[in-house]
């Protein structure tokens, strides 16, 4: 069922619905990281037989959010996406400090992206998981921005999820080009790492980009890895020739490569597929 046959009623609360996704994404973004770093903390504590200390709970549900600046707890009224952000004008009720647009755009991207994908794939469960792939991917390339982590917690499950939707949907890559495109994606970033460290001394990656490589292929197929990184490497180039123009950055400066990642896997999903390798038979 294409987007001709869906009325507007559907497309608006495909919308709203992805707009509330991403104001819980603007959750995980910022709380999933710190939620790592305190699991590490105490486990390396308790490697040096040191008792780490209780710590209130922190996890994507508890606390409540807070301002960061005031730490006033935020109304329910004020977290209605995107509406919340606009009554308020982009300043914390209490103190008046500054709230970043961010939270809003990825609001915005939430339902965008699900809107995007209704219309492309119908109202239907192919759309339904490529959308999750879609958020997931936002999610990583924020994280991956801020902090230079693409945690595990989502590149793994979500490359199985890969898996099953290639053997469940017919639209979507073979079990066989998945299993592929997956293998291939970790190896192939796994050799570019080990060639650069060999020739630099200096690594060039982390372990967290072949795994995300490796779900995006299980997603896209092997055929769509030569346009993921080549969109990925033009863009990260890019990004870096501009942070050095601008004297933010160095030569030696670590760029959040699964950002670009991220981005050109979103991109390659919308892709033609005759835009990807040419197949074999």
């Amino acid at each position: 069922m294409g987007s001709e046959t869906l009325g507007w009623p559907i497309l608006a609360l495909a919308t709203l619905v992805g707009s509330a996704f991403g104001s819980f994404l603007n959750v995980v973004v910022y709380r999933l990281p710190v939620m790592l770093s305190r699991q590490w903390r105490a486990e390396a504590l308790q490697a040096l037989d040191i008792e780490p200390p209780r710590l209130p709970r922190f996890d994507l549900l508890l606390p409540r959010s807070r301002c960061r600046c005031c730490h006033a707890q935020i109304r329910i009224q004020d977290n209605i996406p995107l509406l919340g952000w606009l009554l308020l004008r982009g300043r914390c009720r209490s103190c008046k400090t500054r709230i970043s647009p961010r939270y809003v755009l990825v609001e915005l991207a939430g339902g965008t992206l699900l809107l995007a994908a209704v219309q492309t794939w119908g109202a239907t469960p192919l759309a339904a998981s490529y959308y999750a792939l879609l958020m997931a991917l936002l999610a990583l390339a924020l994280i991956d921005f801020d902090t230079l982590l693409l945690p595990d917690q989502i590149t793994v499950p979500l490359l199985w999820v890969g898996m099953a939707a290639a053997a469940a949907f017919e639209t979507t890559p073979a079990l066989i080009d998945a299993l592929v495109g997956a293998t291939a994606g970790y190896l192939l970033l796994w050799l570019f790492y080990w060639a650069h460290r060999l020739l630099t001394g200096r690594e060039g990656m982390g372990y967290g980009d072949f795994k995300l490589l490796a779900m995006l292929g299980a997603w896209l197929g092997w055929r769509a890895l030569l346009p993921v990184v080549l969109i990925a490497s033009a863009a990260g180039i890019a990004y870096a020739v501009a942070a050095m123009l601008r004297g933010t950055a160095t030569r030696n400066t670590p760029i959040p490569f699964g950002t670009f990642l991220c981005l050109a896997g979103a991109a390659t999903l919308f892709m033609p597929p005759t835009l990807h390798l040419p197949t074999l038979d």
